[in-house]
Formats: C-alpha cells, sequence, structure tokens
C-alpha cells in the first residue's frame, strides 16, 4: 500500500506552522529547539526549516546561547495581521469618505492627514511592540 501526501504533511505545510509559531512569539521571539519541541520535529529538520524561512526572508536568526550550548533565537520579519493596524487612519472618520477618488477634487494623493498619518506609522511601530499588534 503506498501512502498518499493527505497522510504525511507537506513540508510547505509545515514550514507554514513553523513561520505562525515564530510570528506569533511577537518581539521575544523564539528558540530554535523550544519551536522544534513544539512541533514535534527533529533538530535536524528543525534546522533545516528555519534555514528555508531565512532564506525565503520570512525571518532572521540570532545566535545566542542558552543553558550552556550555542542555539538560534528566531524572529518572524513579518507582524501579524490586525485591525489595530488601521484604527487610527484618517479615512474612516472622513467626512469627506464618499466623494475621495483619485483624480477627483477630493483626493488621498492631496489629503494632509492622510499623509500625515502614514508618516507617522513608523513611528507607532516602532513605540509598539511585534505582538501587540
Amino acid at each position: 500500500m503506498v501512502l498518499r501526501n493527505s497522510v504525511m504533511p507537506k513540508r510547505n505545510d509545515v514550514e507554514h506552522r513553523a513561520f505562525q509559531i515564530i510570528m506569533n512569539t511577537g518581539s521575544e521571539g523564539v528558540l530554535q529547539s523550544e519551536l522544534w519541541r513544539k512541533m514535534n520535529a527533529s533538530s535536524r529538520e528543525g534546522s533545516r526549516i528555519s534555514i528555508k524561512l531565512e532564506n525565503k526572508g520570512l525571518i532572521y536568526r540570532e545566535r545566542e546561547l542558552s543553558n550552556g550550548r550555542w542555539t538560534y533565537r528566531l524572529y518572524s520579519k513579518r507582524r501579524p495581521v490586525s485591525i489595530d493596524s488601521i484604527l487610527t487612519c484618517p479615512c474612516l472618520t472622513c467626512p469627506d469618505n464618499q466623494r475621495c477618488e483619485i483624480g477627483g477634487a477630493i483626493s488621498p494623493s492631496d489629503c494632509e492627514k492622510l499623509t500625515v498619518w502614514i508618516l507617522d506609522l513608523p513611528l507607532k511601530e516602532a513605540d509598539s511592540p511585534v505582538g501587540d499588534s
């Protein structure tokens, strides 16, 4: 009897699961060894997955000494999607929202409130921990 892919998870599914765990740890990251224990994976498989995620630009790794052994702490380069990221957008409460359109008399290209909000975003992101957004 031949086992089909439905029985064994695809490698991309394992990578996706690992990335979700890393992303959900927020700014504190997760030790590579802790991640593999959470996933019931071998350290060899775990190391390969973290290298693949790093090569894809999804995570970064920092070398760390833990319990007398060198390992890596894994951090996500992406933040979890959250409604909090747009709650303060001036467009949500703008009285001209219905008439606002690109090329129109009222346009997001010319909106001072929107421009100020966008320029302030990097400052707001720097103030808030990765896991809180």
